[in-house]
């Protein structure tokens, strides 16, 4: 049986919320930043965005510097903490609440939710509920993006549970699947100098992406495009990621 692991407000703690930030490299380098910024903002177009799960702001702060007014939802007040270092109240404003509940208040064209953190409500009812809850902040034609990744479920040979998603000089990751309950736990291994290892592990609810679309359905979404990345490389079948663009209908 898949062991458990603490939730996201647990998980994304102050210790986190330190660490989490890494300019100019991984998450933040200039080359995976600036294609995601640059999509969103033309899906924003002249409306404004309400990033789900919002963090420190990786995404929106530069958003933000775009002209697109962001405001966020978040339920860890150390990332936020840290997302007041770069941007005040009245430049971001952040709703503390989950994603899947939480109401922001404000009109926009575009809701989006990045780098897999759908996954993070672990049933797929709540899943369901973050659609939904998307599409309660949009008016007609408005847009849910999502960018998320295909459970790697074809490298899992019989018998085994675990699969190595990447490695590199000082870390490790593997992700341990649990097929029967849709659930995998991802497990982060850090190395320092002197070989001491920190172990970091989160839980998540995987999702296909069939099964997303009919999420989206339930909640009046129809699926408008899907590309391997932001960049808008083609959707195949050997695609590790795909980011999912759902709009409303233009009359409610």
């Amino acid at each position: 049986m898949q062991e458990e692991t603490d939730g996201p407000q647990q998980i994304y703690d102050a210790d986190t919320a330190q660490r989490y930030d890494t300019p100019g490299t991984g998450m933040f380098a200039p080359e995976v930043l600036a294609p995601t910024v640059e999509r969103l903002a033309g899906l924003a177009g002249d409306g404004a965005a309400l990033e789900f799960a919002i963090g420190t702001g990786r995404v929106a702060v530069p958003l933000a510097a775009r002209g697109v007014p962001v405001t966020g939802i978040e339920l860890s007040p150390p990332m936020v903490a840290r997302l007041r270092a770069k941007a005040d109240e009245a430049t971001i404003p952040v709703v503390m609440g989950d994603m899947a509940t939480t109401v922001a208040p404000g009109a926009y064209t575009l809701v989006y939710l990045v780098y897999n953190t759908i996954s993070n409500l672990l049933t797929q009812a709540e899943q369901v509920e973050c659609f939904r809850n998307a599409a309660r902040h949009l008016g007609p034609g408005g847009r849910f993006v999502i960018e998320l990744w295909v459970p790697e479920l074809r490298k899992l040979p019989p018998g085994q549970a675990a699969t190595v998603w990447h490695s590199e000089p000082g870390y490790l990751g593997l992700d341990t699947y649990d097929v029967l309950r849709q659930r995998v736990v991802s497990h982060h291994f850090h190395f320092d100098e002197t070989g001491q290892a920190r172990l970091d592990r989160s839980p998540h609810r995987y999702i296909w992406p069939a099964e997303l679309d009919l999420m989206a359905q339930l909640a009046g979404f129809e699926l408008e495009a899907r590309h391997a990345d932001w960049s808008g490389a083609e959707f195949t079948d050997e695609s590790r990621s795909h980011v999912s663009v759902y709009r409303l209908p233009q009359q409610a």
